[in-house]
């Protein structure tokens, strides 16, 4: 594991970016929470691709400009962000990134080589509202995040023993997450309309128990993007990636295996 992190500027606006691996670039844009822990499923993916995770403008250490205001300003942030790669991409997206992922593949999908989303944001169902972590307290929020309790408890064990610098972080990443999620809460009422507009492969990962937005959504994305396989990970909460690291770091190799060799895909579309 050679885990780098660095200054990635594109235009005028610089983010920090965390890297490791190499073969085809992958992306993945983070959650509300901000940057993860760089785990067992940053791990798989990074011993197949090169997989890069930018840290949003208005998160932790990367630059708050003012010209970035909702999710679909981010979503054009990262069009210009994969310009400047200058070749055709898997973008991941989760929770929040999921939706500015799908908000930029409904703007133009043309560097994308598929699209995964673990538990997007963006969608709504009427009449079966997410959870509200921006009123949930801190010990709340992390019971509500996780099927699992042992990973809650060390997510508040985690929490109660922050330094100074990290407490400044946990707020920063809050005020970003309320600037893009607040009102209303977590989706585009446009979005929807548009998803037909997603052509790339696309692969939906969701835990069978999130609390914070339903996996029922997925039906949302089932019903209007093109070319797509649904994945629902059972006894897992909000975060696959974390709480169920090997298999959807299993689901997702699996799902880019057959994008490169459509040959061997399975049926898209799935339950």
């Amino acid at each position: 594991m050679n885990v780098q992190q660095t200054k990635h500027r594109v235009r005028d606006i610089g983010v920090r970016l965390t890297r490791d691996g190499s073969g085809e670039p992958l992306i993945f844009l983070h959650g509300a929470a901000g940057m993860p822990p760089w785990n067992a499923f940053f791990e798989a993916l990074a011993a197949r691709y090169d997989v890069m995770m930018p840290e949003h403008p208005g998160f932790g250490a990367s630059d708050n400009p003012a010209s970035i205001r909702n999710v679909g300003d981010a979503a054009m942030y990262y069009l210009d962000f994969l310009d400047g790669l200058g070749t055709k991409v898997h973008l991941i997206g989760h929770s929040l990134g999921g939706w500015m992922a799908a908000e930029l593949a409904v703007r133009n999908a043309t560097q994308l080589k598929s699209l995964t989303l673990i538990a997007p944001a963006g969608v709504r169902i009427k009449g079966m509202p997410g959870g509200d972590n921006f009123v949930w307290p801190p010990d709340e929020l992390a019971r509500n995040l996780f099927h699992d309790q042992s990973f809650a408890e060390r997510m508040i064990a985690q929490g109660q023993a922050m330094t100074d610098d990290e407490a400044d972080l946990a707020l920063t990443n809050r005020f970003a997450a309320a600037k893009f999620g607040w009102e209303p809460r977590w989706f585009n009422p446009a979005l929807e309309r548009w998803l037909h507009r997603i052509k790339p492969p696309t692969l939906i990962l969701w835990g069978a128990e999130d609390k914070i937005l339903p996996c029922a959504y997925a039906d949302v994305w089932k019903s209007r993007v093109p070319d797509l396989r649904v994945e629902i990970v059972p006894n897992c909460g909000h975060l696959p990636h974390i709480e169920k690291a090997e298999v959807a770091a299993e689901k997702v190799l699996g799902f880019l295996a057959s994008v490169r060799n459509p040959k061997f895909a399975e049926p898209r579309g799935g339950p």
